[in-house]
């Protein structure tokens, strides 16, 4: 894991979670994935939108923004979809993709997702291989498999 002072030669992952089981189940499945990316940690949705603040565009040292934001909804602070609303409005950091990475199945918020401008909504998988699982595939197909733009 690196954290927000660290120089930054390759794509990272910007989690934004506070379960440290989700967490580290996370890191596993993208470690045995081998997709050669850090992760970027935030256990909270004011951690999170402090840290993108130190993004290019914002008048500092960081010189790469995140491959993709895994955005969890119900967090302390400042909750996912108020994370969610302030990437999507900031010039600096709205092409971003951000997917809501949630327990999360009510369809409200789905749809406020998405009209927040959630790039994808995936619901996390109660049984953990399940879980390890679906954090492959996204981490598969949001680093290898997606362009995404450079500006």
């Amino acid at each position: 894991m690196i954290t927000g002072d660290q120089h930054r030669d390759e794509r990272y992952i910007l989690l934004v979670e506070d379960d440290s089981d989700d967490i580290e189940l996370a890191r596993l499945a993208l470690k045995q994935s081998n997709i050669p990316t850090d992760v970027v940690v935030k256990t909270d949705g004011r951690q999170a939108l402090e840290f993108l603040e130190q993004l290019p565009g914002q008048n500092t040292s960081t010189d790469q923004k995140p491959a993709v934001v895994l955005l969890d909804i119900h967090m302390p602070e400042i909750d996912g979809f108020e994370v969610l609303r302030q990437i999507k409005k900031n010039s600096a950091t709205k092409n971003i993709p951000v997917i809501m990475l949630t327990s999360s199945v009510e369809e409200h918020d789905v749809m406020r997702s998405y009209e927040y401008g959630a790039n994808s909504y995936v619901a996390k998988p109660l049984n953990f291989d399940d879980f390890k699982e679906t954090v492959k595939k996204v981490g598969n197909y949001w680093l290898r498999l997606n362009q995404t733009a450079t500006s």
